[in-house]
């Protein structure tokens, strides 16, 4: 066993004991109240302290021509512990009395006599009465002490064959106690060390990769659901953290063959206009607009790549504008339309009202549509349409949009929001970067939105698109 196992269990078995200690140490101090009471000037006295003063002030108590009076000393200890007295005649009338309480009465029937001697009570007083007989001349007489104390009278009877041993008896419980309390705590200490060493090895296993999932019952049962929970994650984290480095990886093979292949036509025509010989107005016109086209293309890339960097780090303040939603859907659609490689198109526009006022980015969302518009029109074929449908609740202003191109598998869907993806349902590789959706995603939530999509295998996708509105 190792050391952090021996400590284990010497810190539970001190615990143990410090806990014994602690009980016994409590019952000790209740048994100490429980035994003792203090007096009116505050001294601390033993509870049957009341009852041995009443069995021996009889010797105070004398008879002066068949009067009951009380010796000067015994009326000093009166005085001293405002102790009150009455004297009672064999017929239970009051014959003498000194400081008695209000509650008392005048005189008491054996009934009465006896409950008080039973309880020590009276009705409405915080004395507790103890009761004593004299004899004068054969006659009988009772007296009764009041104390300013409250003390609950107990009789107890016990065997007496057994509890001549008394305190023999209380010395082998103690012990017996002592020591089950020690061999448990030695017992306990063992079981926690051993359920330690176990959570210790399996928090080492998922850290290595190599945990098996384990069914508990009882005390840890919750820890261990933890521990199993945790390597899932773990697990499901790492397979995460695999595929998103692929696709970083094949996104940089990708960017890098993206970026090195306008720049050949770029190298290519700028050699051509640095040749010597004459070159025609038309020719230096061709070639240059051949090195801005690939030129832009690269531009375009690049800004990607700073946007999506922008986006992840929280770099774009948005800058809102409230204006006329819809008003803003159609001109985006008219300026898509209006360019000649896409004039032939076909895109719907369908909504209830026509004016929807939103506070919004238009720079960002025009990058959103543009993006989401337009991938359906180049992995489609020429007959692709696009459908915009625009609804509004009073929480909410939702558009989604739709095509009727070729579609994809759950696979791709699942996937198609993450950087660096690049769709495989198309007859040719894309020439995007595989940060278009990505980015517009980050864009949406950044509204305060969320993006979903939908789709069939050839019969079309539909992004829903939504978001909260005063």
């Amino acid at each position: 066993m190792k050391k952090s196992g021996y400590f284990t269990i010497f810190h539970i078995y001190l615990i143990f004991f410090l806990s014994l200690l602690g009980t016994i140490a409590a019952s000790f101090a209740l048994f100490y109240l429980l035994i003792t009471v203090k007096t009116s000037t505050g001294t601390t006295i033993r509870s049957d302290w009341p009852k041995s003063f009443t069995e021996n002030f009889r010797e105070y108590i004398i008879f002066i021509n068949e009067k009951a009076q009380i010796r000067q000393p015994g009326l000093e200890l009166l005085q001293k512990n405002d102790i009150g007295l009455q004297i009672l005649d064999h017929s239970g009338n009051e014959i003498f009395s000194y400081e008695k309480p209000d509650q008392a009465d005048l005189a008491y029937s054996n009934t009465e006599l006896f409950k008080l001697y039973q309880t020590g009570q009276l009705k409405g007083s915080k004395t507790t009465a103890f009761i004593g007989t004299v004899t004068n001349n054969g006659n009988d007489y009772v007296y009764i002490l009041h104390f300013p104390m409250t003390i609950t009278k107990i009789t107890m009877y016990l065997n007496g064959d057994r509890f001549t041993g008394g305190k023999t008896i209380v010395i082998l419980i103690l012990g017996m106690l002592f020591t089950v309390v020690l061999i448990s705590g030695i017992i306990y200490g063992f079981w926690t060390t051993h359920i330690m060493n176990r959570l210790t090895t399996s928090i080492r296993e998922i850290s290595e990769r190599n945990y098996l999932p384990i069914k508990v019952h009882g005390a840890y049962k919750d820890l261990y659901d933890s521990l199993n929970t945790l390597d899932s994650e773990i697990r499901e984290s790492d397979r995460l953290l695999r595929q998103t480095e692929k696709m970083r990886e094949e996104w940089i093979a990708n960017i890098t063959h993206d970026l090195k292949t306008p720049l050949s036509p770029i190298k290519g025509y700028a050699e051509l206009l640095q040749e010597n010989g004459t070159k025609t107005e038309e020719q230096c016109k061709r070639y240059s607009q051949v090195i801005l086209k690939n030129a832009a293309y690269m531009e375009a890339l690049i800004d990607e790549m700073k946007l999506t960097y922008q986006l992840d780090n929280g770099m774009i303040p948005l800058k809102l504008q409230e204006q006329n939603f819809i008003r803003f859907l159609k001109e985006l659609v008219i300026d898509i339309l209006n360019n000649p490689e896409y004039e032939q198109r076909t895109i719907d526009f369908e909504t209830s009202v026509e004016t929807i006022l939103f506070s919004f980015d238009p720079i960002l969302l025009t990058r959103v549509f543009q993006n989401i518009i337009l991938n359906a029109f180049v992995h489609g074929d020429e007959n692709t349409a696009v459908a915009l449908q625009i609804s509004v609740s009073d929480t909410l202003l939702q558009i989604i949009v739709s095509d009727n191109g070729r579609g994809m598998s759950a696979a791709e869907t699942l996937s198609l929001f993450q950087r660096y993806y690049r769709g495989t349902n198309t007859e040719h590789r894309s020439d995007g970067t595989g940060l278009g959706l990505a980015i517009a995603k980050s864009i949406v939530e950044l509204h305060g939105g969320i993006i979903a999509v939908s789709s069939i295998p050839d019969i079309g996708s539909s992004f829903q698109i939504q978001f909260p509105i005063n």
